[in-house]
């Protein structure tokens, strides 16, 4: 049976900003998978169940989810200073690759074997999401209440094209209430 929280180990500011460097070092296209692998399966800071819920408080925070994650992260081992260094190492790196990148591209953009491998790491990239997401749907609770709100949300925003904030706004207060009736 899985534990539902880790005991919080011990984690320096060093290990904290070297584990986000290397997931975002890691993480072209995206940092989920990068993310998971590293906190849950590798450092085993973090369940699978309080990764899930960091997430989601973090997509729920203005700002992108991952580095929120990142915040929450460093703050919990190590304080305001680890979550400093958390988003350091979360963001240094990938920015000076991304200017080096970017010289690159303006260089060598237009050759056809670059578009080619660019189209590569796209479908890469793409894998990669959806085996995040068959784990991450693991941990999701197994009553019917919250695959149905997931596919209202999905049907809100990715098929009608409303506004995030208004189909939050519009489901988030029937998807607390069915959660609690289910607690009780």
């Amino acid at each position: 049976m899985e534990q539902s929280e880790s005991p919080a180990p011990c984690v320096s500011r060093l290990a904290l900003f070297l584990t986000f460097s290397r997931i975002t070092l890691s993480g072209f296209g995206g940092v989920m998978f990068w993310a998971r692998r590293g906190l849950v399966e590798r450092q085993r800071w973090l369940t699978d169940k309080e990764f899930v819920d960091l997430l989601t408080l973090g997509q729920l925070l203005p700002g992108p989810n991952v580095l929120n994650l990142t915040v929450m992260v460093g703050y919990r081992f190590a304080g305001w200073t680890g979550a400093a260094v958390s988003v350091a190492g979360f963001l240094g790196w990938p920015c000076l690759v991304v200017i080096g990148m970017g010289v690159l591209y303006q260089h060598y953009g237009a050759l056809p074997q670059v578009q080619q491998a660019l189209a590569g790491m796209s479908t890469v990239a793409a894998g990669l999401l959806l085996a995040t997401v068959v784990k991450l749907v693991l941990v999701l609770p197994r009553g019917w209440r919250p695959w149905l709100f997931g596919l209202l949300a999905f049907g809100g925003v990715g098929v009608m094209r409303w506004p995030l904030l208004w189909v939050m706004g519009a489901l988030a207060p029937f998807a607390v209430a069915a959660a609690w009736k289910e607690q009780e």
